[in-house]
């Protein structure tokens, strides 16, 4: 006994251990069949990393895995994934592993998928991608034919899976994502039944508009399978579209054209919590407890072909009478609801498909809601007919419904409205096809949005609904500390609602108080406030969304540390740009003009304006306005008024202002002014103590004009005229916006002026001519200005004085004539001796007689003279 159970477990092990050695003697001839069957029936480029045998995995039979499948489309779609899948396992009989792939086909029981996606597409021009296969592959899977595989298949189930469908032609987009689907029959009879479980979530979109969007599907059915026919008949079966039941009777029949369907479906219950099933749980949240009254009934018939050129026609009815429901954990309930909607089709025509909301009715409290909707031509160019006429109180939704707003929505929403219009005629701005009769109001509204910093309180807001515009025809409102009231026209306002086009319109704005930085998205270094509803990753951004132009007229304007009062112009705002049209303004006790644009279209925002002030007051002008103090710090120093005209242009810094390093342009000014102010003339104080023979308290400051050109931080002065009694000054140099001065100041100075032997010696010449002689004295100013250093060139002045006086009295002596120096030479040079001139004249001199100054001085300055005179007489004698 021992004996044969020794015998007995070394034989299972013997054969454990060739069932795990066996399938690696024929891992070649499976990856050869594999390809043989690729290459035979697929055009298309197919890898796959492995594929592996086993015998333990489904013994009895083989188990066959294709590990890491991807298969590639060639051209039309080049390079394109058509489908992916981590493995695809396979069942057969182990006999099956024998035949050559030029024999009968291999017939395989089972196939499992696990993580596969599937691509299906058409593009614009009708090529299918899924047009892979080689015209002998429809005979390859008959069995009948020779080669490849047969399917004589008792179960199949594809796991964690995802399905796309993209029809350019018809710009449909189908999306089938966590797909789990497994089903088990005989395929090989040709009457059997097939019974499958499939779950999923699917999305579907035609023409841009959005029909299902991530619904929860569920279907189990037992399907009965006429293979012969291709006919394949509902028998019992129950879905699910979220956690709406229905129950589906009726066959699908494949054609050689396409497919003939007949089914009807409804929900098998009639209660009002089926509606609510319809909607996304995501939304909907925990039904399970909602209290409901009333019906709700769904059904439908499709019934006809699926072709190139038709679809089944429709009649499905929703209707729901007298319903209402009521969140436990919510205040409110929504009362007195009726629905009455159809979707129909009654020529197989896809274009034909038409949506008719006849009723959609209710009340929350007191308020009554009314509406219905004709929407037709669903696959095209959409046409909608539709009316509504009710009030809702806007924070009621809320609190009747568990949806989440990012912001609390408020206020009282009454309308009476109807309007029609194709969205072409929307996406395109065609008015004349947009009519609109109705008006619409809203009171005690907040409006919060990505688009701006703070939220929008609007009072009150009365629109009239008119053909191709709406009027506005009130809008009173607040956002931060801004209010603002309006009027005006828009032309595109369901545009803006229903789609991605931009608010349009003119409008007359008043406000009392406007802070612009209210209506711009905050940047991510901004402050934190519990009011801002932007993230902190935006800069600080004109609204993309508006396209309209704005006649404002405001009390007081905030800009920066700017307080602007009687603001009046035009704003014309377009794609992030704002273009500044004769804005004026009262500011610094004089009128500001200002005219360009600026746009915040690129990452950093840039500017280009023109600006013109007059009679601004100088002192308050330079110590609020940055710009101005960078561009002529000295003037900061002076009192009275400024007249300039500055064209600039550059980026502005997070906080919406000039970035003063980027800035460039030009400016003309004209000061108007009588005084300085000494504690802030740094400059002129240091000038006074290098020219101790100017006062620059009594400089005559008024009607200065100069031209400066600014750029990369640095001001270029054009050289301007200043004046101090009789001395003229020419000013001329360049600073930068760091404060670094060079600069230099031209003092055409009177020789009267440099000091007391300058006038010593004028008044020895004694000519009213000696006192019209000036000198141009250069002061060169450097350093910053709070710590300014002055160079002058005085001295060396004097000194060029000095000789120019002596050239005007030897000149002036040399003219007295031959005479007169002789008889001033003989004084000099012979004392007291008789000197006879040419002519016997004798002149004495006085040797007790005190010496003439003016005598000796000359002396001194012409004794070279007469020696040089001298030596060159006694050379003509020489000769």
């Amino acid at each position: 006994m021992k004996k044969a159970l020794k015998i007995t477990g070394i034989t299972i092990l013997i054969i454990f251990f060739m069932l795990i050695a066996i399938p690696f003697a024929f891992q070649g001839q499976i990856k050869d069949m594999v390809k043989s069957f690729i290459n035979d029936n697929l055009n298309a480029k197919v890898e796959f990393s492995d594929v592996s045998l086993s015998f333990i995995r489904s013994f009895p039979q083989a188990h066959v895995t294709v590990d890491d499948l991807v298969i590639t489309n060639y051209k039309p779609f080049e390079n394109e994934t058509f489908a992916t899948a981590k493995n695809i396992a396979f069942t057969m009989s182990v006999k099956e592993l024998f035949k050559s792939a030029n024999e009968d086909p291999i017939v395989v029981n089972s196939i499992a998928i696990d993580e596969a996606l599937l691509t299906l597409k058409t593009d614009a021009f009708g090529n299918n991608n899924y047009d892979i296969t080689k015209e002998k592959a429809n005979a390859s899977v008959s069995a009948d034919s020779s080669g490849g595989f047969a399917f004589d298949i008792e179960d199949y189930n594809i796991n964690n899976s995802a399905f796309t469908y993209i029809d350019e032609k018809s710009n449909t987009q189908i999306y089938i994502s966590e797909l789990n689907h497994s089903g088990n029959g005989t395929f090989s009879e040709e009457q059997s039944q097939l019974d499958t479980e499939t779950s999923a979530n699917i999305s579907m979109s035609i023409d841009s508009t959005q029909y299902l969007n991530e619904n929860a599907i569920k279907l189990d059915a037992l399907i009965g399978m006429n293979l012969k026919e291709q006919k394949y008949t509902f028998m019992e079966n129950k879905g699910y579209i979220n956690q709406l039941p229905l129950v589906f009777d009726g066959y699908v029949q494949q054609l050689e054209d396409g497919q003939d369907i007949d089914i009807t479906f409804e929900n098998p219950e009639s209660s009002f919590k089926d509606f609510l099933a319809v909607i996304p749980e995501a939304y909907s949240k925990n039904m399970s407890s909602v209290e409901t009254t009333g019906d709700f009934k769904v059904n439908g018939i499709i019934k006809g072909k699926v072709t190139e050129t038709t679809i089944p026609t429709l009649d499905i009815n929703i209707v729901s009478n007298n319903a209402s429901f009521k969140y436990p954990d919510l205040p409110k309930r929504v009362n007195n609801i009726s629905i009455n909607t159809s979707i129909k089709n009654t020529s197989g025509n896809v274009d034909d498909t038409f949506v008719n909301i006849k009723t959609l009715n209710f009340t929350i409290d007191d308020d009554v809601f009314k509406s219905n909707a004709v929407i037709r031509n669903l696959t095209k160019n959409m046409l909608v007919n539709a009316n509504i006429d009710g009030t809702l109180n806007l924070a009621n939704i809320t609190k009747a419904y568990p949806i989440d707003f990012d912001k609390q929505l408020s206020g009282i929403l009454k309308g009476k409205l109807n309007t029609s219009f194709d969205m072409n005629a929307i996406e395109t701005n065609a008015y004349e096809r947009i009519k609109n009769n109705g008006s619409v109001s809203l009171t005690d509204f907040v409006f919060s949005s990505e688009d701006i910093v703070n939220p929008i309180q609007i009072n009150t807001a009365n629109m009239t609904f008119n053909p191709g515009n709406v009027s506005l025809n009130s809008f009173d409102a607040k956002t931060g500390t801004s209010d603002f009231k309006a009027t005006g026209t828009i032309k595109n306002l369901l545009g803006f609602l229903l789609s991605d086009k931009k608010l349009q319109g003119n409008f007359n704005v008043n406000s009392n108080n406007f802070v612009l930085s209210d209506f711009m998205v905050e940047d991510e270094t901004a402050t934190k406030d519990s009011n801002k509803t932007t993230s902190e990753s935006e800069s600080l951004k004109i609204p993309d969304f508006l396209d309209c132009t704005i006649n404002a007229n405001a009390k007081t304007v905030v800009y920066d540390n700017l307080t602007l009062k009687d603001v009046n112009g035009t704003l014309a705002i377009k794609d992030q740009e704002a273009n500044l049209q004769n804005l004026t303004s009262n500011l610094f006790d004089g009128v500001l003009a200002l005219t360009g644009t600026v746009s915040t279209k690129t990452d950093v925002p840039v500017f280009n304006l023109n600006l013109g002030a007059e009679d601004f007051d100088l002192s308050k002008s330079f110590k609020d306005l940055e710009l101005l103090q960078n561009l002529a710090p000295i003037a900061k120093a002076l009192q009275g008024k400024l007249n300039t005209v500055i064209k600039l242009q550059g980026t502005l810094d997070e906080e919406f202002s000039p970035n003063l390093s980027t800035i460039s342009g030009d400016a003309f000014a004209e000061l108007l002014t009588t005084s300085i102010n000494k504690n802030e003339a740094s400059v002129l104080n240091k000038l006074n103590g290098a020219l101790n023979f100017i006062d620059f308290d009594k400089i005559d400051l008024k009607d200065i004009k100069t031209r400066l050109d600014f750029s990369n931080g640095l001001v270029n002065v054009k050289p301007f005229n200043l004046k101090y009694k009789d001395i003229g000054i020419v000013v001329s140099g360049a600073h930068g916006f760091d404060k670094t001065l060079n600069y230099n100041a031209v003092f055409e100075v009177p020789a009267k002026y440099l000091g007391s032997e300058v006038n010593r010696l004028i008044g020895k010449i004694n000519d009213p001519e000696v006192n019209k002689i000036t000198i141009p004295v250069t002061a060169n100013i450097t350093g910053t200005y709070s710590s300014p250093k002055v160079q002058t060139d005085l001295t060396s002045g004097v000194s060029n004085l000095t000789k120019q006086l002596i050239e005007i009295e030897k000149q002036k002596l040399l003219d007295k004539g031959k005479d007169k120096v002789s008889d001033i030479l003989g004084g000099i040079l012979g004392g007291t001796k008789n000197e006879t001139t040419k002519d016997s004249t004798s002149v004495k001199t006085d040797t007790t007689k005190t010496s003439d100054p003016l005598k000796e001085g000359v002396k001194d300055l012409l004794g070279g003279l007469l020696k040089n005179r001298k030596k060159k007489q006694d050379s003509t004698k020489n000769q």
